[in-house]
């Protein structure tokens, strides 16, 4: 079990940059946005470039222990003949503190498998990182009322894979129709499928209370404060936003509007 020690201040503002940003660019982003964010650790900060830019990147954070470094996906090999994937251990040693695994472009444009995802997530806790599992439901199926089966599903697969290791690892809940598509589920949208997944972990009580459960899809400067401020919202995973450090400061500095 995570000792208390270790757990994330929440807030958990994570940026994921996709196929964007080389290494020169992740080292220009990690520079302005020293200049627009300050340290501060009442959040945890997380950034996720491409793994081939995680070395500049830790490179140019030297100095800011406030902001953390993953990579967008590992592997549940620890080595051997996975020609374009990235070993977990590998990851920790380029400078990754979390791993992103299950993304929803993973699984709908490449075919990842549930049970896929939960051997990635063993792979990242056995190498040291911690794993943000991503979990969401398609426009289709969203229209079908299988929101709930579906969060059940993909939940359960990943924690049936951790179950004999430690509870140090954070949920993603993006809706698949909300992402890259400017258009983002509501606080209320949000909040009730957030307090669908953690029913689902009380379920397992005593692994993984605390779990953070951060929100991803459409997250921008301009909604984030709605988003931060709804009931169960941990944090937010950000795509696009994430990718211009004045925008990305924005929303890491943004506090949870309440009503």
């Amino acid at each position: 079990m995570t000792n208390d020690a270790d757990r994330l201040a929440t807030p958990v503002i994570a940026g994921n940059w996709k196929m964007n940003h080389g290494p020169a660019a992740a080292a220009a982003f990690m520079r302005a946005l020293a200049d627009a964010h300050p340290p501060r650790f009442d959040r945890t900060v997380i950034l996720f470039p491409p793994a081939i830019s995680l070395p500049a990147l830790a490179r140019a954070r030297a100095g800011r222990s406030d902001i953390a470094l993953g990579v967008q996906n590992v592997h549940w090999q620890a080595d051997g003949a996975f020609t374009g994937e990235t070993a977990a251990p590998m990851a920790v040693e380029a400078g990754a503190g979390f791993a992103i695994v299950g993304h929803s472009e993973r699984r709908h444009i490449f075919g990842e498998r549930d049970d896929e995802v939960g051997r990635r997530a063993a792979a990242a806790l056995e190498a040291g990182l911690r794993p943000i599992i991503c979990i969401g439901e398609t426009l289709d199926e969203r229209r079908a009322g299988r929101l709930e089966a579906v969060l059940e599903r993909q939940l359960a697969a990943a924690l049936d894979a951790i179950a004999h290791r430690d509870a140090d690892f954070l949920i993603a809940y993006e809706p698949v129709w909300a992402i890259g598509t400017g258009v983002n589920a509501t606080p209320d949208d949000a909040a009730n499928a957030h307090a669908y997944v953690r029913r689902l972990l009380d379920a397992r009580a005593g692994r993984t209370a605390g779990v953070p459960i951060l929100y991803g899809g459409s997250v921008k400067p301009d909604n984030a404060a709605d988003l931060l401020g709804a009931p169960g919202v941990d944090g937010v995973l950000v795509g696009g936003a994430s990718l211009d450090p004045r925008s990305f400061a924005a929303i890491a500095n943004a506090r949870a509007r309440e009503d």
